[in-house]
């Protein structure tokens, strides 16, 4: 039974990983177009595939286009202290679950980032940073750092989420309110394209 748990625990949280990382990432693009006088048009957050943010207009797409990874790792950074200070201790108490976010949002941004220094695709925020006078090594200089913080982030974190010497036993509570959370998240975002 114990495995169940941690099987639910891991597949949860990661999944809730992505919609929460991308959620974060498309806010800052939002974010930095709000500041920077960009006209909105849409928000595309997928339950499965990947987020977009479309704008109409767009006079300063460089801004916004490092909108996206910058907050996209600091947000879930800023998570951590709030939760390590919370009165609840059954929150302080899941401070794993923060410290697993926010590595995750590091490394996929960092990564994303990374991946653009040498892809020539284009589309992507890469490609818009390095067609609006961004270089290479910028991209470079954020993602190397990014993942290597996400990664220290995530060590010492095997345990729980049932690795190593705890042997598949981990937090029931936290297991099924992750789980719950996803469920939402899930349904909020298929309810997103009809709003």
């Amino acid at each position: 039974m114990k495995r169940r748990f941690q099987i639910l625990l891991i597949a949860s949280t990661i999944s809730l990983s992505w919609l929460l990382m991308m959620a974060l990432h498309e806010s800052g693009h939002v974010l930095h177009g709000w500041l920077s006088g960009a006209k909105l048009e849409r928000v595309y957050l997928p339950p499965l595939g990947f987020s977009r943010t479309d704008f109409a207009a767009n006079p300063h797409p460089l801004f916004v286009a490092w909108g996206g990874p910058l907050w996209g790792c600091l947000l879930p950074l800023m998570a951590i202290p709030v939760v390590r200070f919370a009165k609840n201790g059954a929150v302080a108490k899941r401070m794993f679950l923060a410290r697993w976010l926010a590595g995750f949002c590091l490394i996929a941004n960092g990564a994303y980032l990374l991946g653009g220094a040498f892809s020539t695709a284009g589309a992507d925020d890469a490609g818009v940073i390095l067609q609006h006078g961004g270089v290479r090594w910028q991209l470079v200089a954020f993602g190397l750092p990014a993942m290597t913080a996400g990664l220290c982030l995530w060590n010492g974190l095997g345990p729980h989420f049932g690795l190593k010497a705890s042997r598949g036993d981990v937090d029931r509570k936290a297991a099924i309110a992750v789980t719950v959370v996803l469920v939402l998240v899930v349904c909020v975002e298929m309810l997103l394209p009809r709003l």
